[in-house]
């Protein structure tokens, strides 16, 4: 399926995003169940979760602070008071033959999210965010040739948060949930990892023709675990709109699956409308009523949100805003920068060293900083050996990785390695004596004009001495030494 670029520019795409966050607290939304991950099957559940007779639900107040916080974080009202409905429809991992979720008072209603693509800022608008159980997992593939469901995850709290249709490209929308995981990541509501479906989303995804003002109809597109499939899931869908449309066909409200392995998304099912889930207000739950004290105490407690602290690295580090947006990419990180600097790391110089010679190594182990060996307090002293002249920058690298991989401290590795570096004045004379001894014909070279060859010399020099010297002391020695160069 492939269309042309001025087919594609007759055309404007709307997104709206459905994601679904899954709460980190202990238990489950209604009951005391673990809500871990990983388990074995059907080893955390109860009579609540399992959906059995006459039992009755309590709400987690954990899962309601959660929630409000998100709602103030996006400047969200919340509803003085918010109520549960049941959610029916029939499908095997859902053991009461109804979800436990919001339908028309939402526990958090409008709001927004600042979002950037290409430099451009945009304001994408909330339209709610309201609390559900997450349904159980079908297995399909144990080996014997039948379906099992594992129910452990029956009942865990989500957050499903909304967004008005206002997104009109695929990296617009990637730029959305990257904003929305850095977010929840940040209020410590959500640990954000799609691969275990703790941070999933739903796009539906609609084109119309460009000027018009009509939404047209749309497909809801699930199974998309990652950033990149995303992105790859909606230019597909968009292509097929525009295609089905341009043959003379018109576009059915449906849901489908994307399948990452060929690219493409296929058919799953009519789209529901909300008639079909026939929502009525549980009966077994009074409506949420969360006091004004409780609201102003979260609101509170909330921590700096990552733009505010973006600003604030710029403005009190003077570091570019590139560099505050990679140091601020998660919570963890941007307070290991901080207490580098507490410990006396000159901003910048700390800024450079994390995001270049600290993110590679994370990056190369798939680690977070979370797990880095190297601490923060560490890392501030090896600054100060390099600023002390003790180790050169060139050496300090070689410093860093020994600490990275072992934990040592800095000092600890220069004296086990012999790594001092050689700022002895009569030591580099005789270095340097011996390297223009040996290299008669550069000098001359050098001596003719050729005065790019003086590199050759700082470099034979810092050969001889495996990198030790001190490259100032060696360039001021080497200058007094060979002279200026000739006409």
């Amino acid at each position: 399926m492939t269309t042309t670029s001025s087919t594609r520019a007759a055309y404007e795409t709307i997104i709206g995003l459905e994601v679904h966050a899954q709460l980190l607290t202990r238990s489950k939304m209604f009951c005391g169940c673990a809500a871990a991950f990983g388990a074995a099957p059907n080893t955390q559940v109860c009579p609540i979760c399992l959906g059995m007779p006459g039992v009755l639900p309590v709400v987690n107040k954990r899962a309601v602070e959660f929630a409000i916080r998100l709602g103030l974080a996006m400047h969200s009202r919340i509803a003085t008071s918010s109520r549960f409905a049941r959610k029916n429809y029939f499908y095997p991992d859902l053991p009461k033959g109804y979800q436990i979720s919001q339908y028309e008072l939402p526990l958090c209603e409008g709001g927004w999210l600042d979002i950037a693509v290409d430099e451009q800022a945009k304001r994408i608008r909330l339209t709610r965010a309201h609390l559900e159980e997450d349904a159980g997992k079908n297995l399909h593939d144990m080996g014997d040739g039948a379906s099992h469901v594992d129910l452990n995850r029956a009942g865990t709290p989500l957050l499903e948060i909304v967004s008005e249709p206002d997104l009109r490209s695929s990296d617009e929308a990637v730029a959305y949930l990257k904003a929305l995981r850095e977010l929840v990541v940040y209020l410590g509501i959500c640990d954000g990892n799609m691969e275990e479906g703790s941070f999933r989303c739903d796009a539906n995804v609609s084109i119309r023709p460009r000027g018009s003002e009509r939404f047209e109809t749309r497909v809801e597109l699930k199974n998309i675990n990652s950033f990149r499939y995303v992105k790859r899931a909606i230019e597909y869908e968009v292509e097929r709109q525009i295609g089905v449309v341009e043959d003379g066909g018109r576009i059915v409200q449906e849901t489908r699956l994307f399948d990452p392995q060929r690219g493409v998304s296929v058919s799953m099912r009519s789209k529901e409308a909300a008639h079909d889930y026939r929502y009525f207000p549980d009966p077994d739950l009074v409506p949420i009523a969360a006091p004004e004290t409780w609201i102003a105490e979260i609101r509170a407690a909330l921590p700096e949100l990552p733009e505010a602290k973006r600003a604030r690295f710029v403005s009190e580090y003077g570091i570019v805003p590139y560099d505050a947006t990679v140091l601020t990419g998660s919570r963890a990180l941007a307070d290991y920068f901080e207490a580098a600097i507490r410990h006396g790391a000159p901003p910048k110089t700390a800024a450079n060293w994390i995001m270049s010679e600290l993110l590679a190594q994370l990056n190369a182990e798939g680690a977070e900083i979370e797990s880095c060996r190297v601490t923060p307090k560490a890392l501030a002293a090896l600054f100060a050996l390099v600023d002390a002249g003790t180790i050169s920058g060139k050496i300090a690298k070689t410093v860093f990785e020994e600490m990275y991989r072992t934990g040592a401290e800095p000092d600890a590795v220069v004296a086990a390695k012999g790594l001092v570096q050689v700022s002895d004045v009569d030591a580099l004379v005789a270095v340097i004596d011996r390297v223009i001894a040996d290299s008669p014909k550069e000098l001359a070279q050098y001596l003719s004009g050729k005065d790019k060859l003086f590199g050759f010399f700082v470099g034979q020099v810092m050969k001889r001495t495996e990198g030790k010297a001190n490259p100032g002391k060696v360039n001021e020695l080497l200058k007094a030494r060979l002279g200026a160069p000739g006409p």
